[in-house]
């Protein structure tokens, strides 16, 4: 992850952080909460008025765009010569106009380490995500909380996530399709359509269990196939057979081999 301060060179005033991750080169605005509507970028104008100063993902990469030579110009191929550069890349770009931008006074400047009261919102952040049955998400936090969101009830803080909870509600795929995004600050689906984590904390019904729990079930209570037949005294084929029967039910199918749970395995070994 790379960190930048987001600094009105006018004013002289630290508007926030930028934060890059590199992998999967998603932008994070993190802006600074003594803001008002007049003092914060234009673009992200609306989001202060609303006491919103974690920006999204997509509107952080919209702030990007507006302060770099578009991918889509005339000559950008020369323009990447230039540069030594071998393929377009947004950082770069931003890099070295300094995130300047003719419509403002912010530039940027790079940073050794997060702010605090950048820290301070990380906490709840998702650690990590999973989807549930009927269409719920358990979700861990970077701070220890967990908590159960039934996205059935789940409104959402913006009315972009009204509309992604409607087509997750109606598709199953997608709703299966959900991971954590960089730095934990949403739940995405299909890489497109994304919940925030900080509203996620704020509607999610806490729950008695950690990661670490969650975990310890996992290591404790999943077999895979060799472990089932161990258990079973069996051989694959075998097992392969009490599956068909219906006798015993995966709780996930691979080419390679299932998983079951042991409850259930011990169960069929005792009949």
């Amino acid at each position: 992850m790379k960190i930048y301060e987001i600094w009105d060179q006018e004013n002289r005033l630290s508007v926030g952080t930028l934060l890059y991750y590199e992998k999967s080169r998603t932008f994070i605005i993190e802006l600074a909460e003594y803001l008002d509507e007049w003092s914060a970028p234009l673009l992200l104008t609306a989001y202060v008025r609303r006491g919103i100063f974690t920006i999204p993902r997509d509107v952080s990469f919209m702030w990007v765009r507006e302060r770099i030579i578009p991918s889509g110009r005339q000559n950008i191929n020369m323009i990447l010569r230039n540069h030594g550069l071998r393929e377009y890349d947004e950082l770069t770009f931003l890099e070295k106009s300094g995130g300047r931008c003719s419509q403002d006074s912010l530039c940027i400047r790079k940073r050794e380490a997060l702010p605090e009261y950048v820290k301070k919102r990380q906490g709840r952040n998702l650690k990590d995500c999973t989807m549930c049955a009927g269409k719920t998400l358990l979700c861990f936090f970077q701070d220890g909380t967990t908590k159960k969101v039934d996205l059935n009830t789940y409104t959402g803080s913006e009315e972009h996530e009204k509309n992604a909870i409607r087509k997750i509600l109606e598709n199953e795929a997608l709703f299966a399709s959900g991971k954590i995004t960089a730095g934990g600050y949403a739940v995405t689906f299909n890489d497109s359509l994304d919940l925030s984590a900080s509203a996620l904390y704020a509607s999610g019904v806490t729950v008695p269990l950690g990661l670490e729990d969650f975990l310890s079930f996992v290591r404790n209570n999943i077999l895979d196939t060799s472990g089932a037949c161990d258990i079973l005294l069996c051989s694959r084929q075998n097992l392969a057979y009490l599956v068909g029967k219906g006798e015993l039910t995966p709780v996930r199918e691979e080419v390679k081999g299932n998983l079951y749970l042991k409850g259930d395995v011990l169960a069929v070994s005792s009949e």
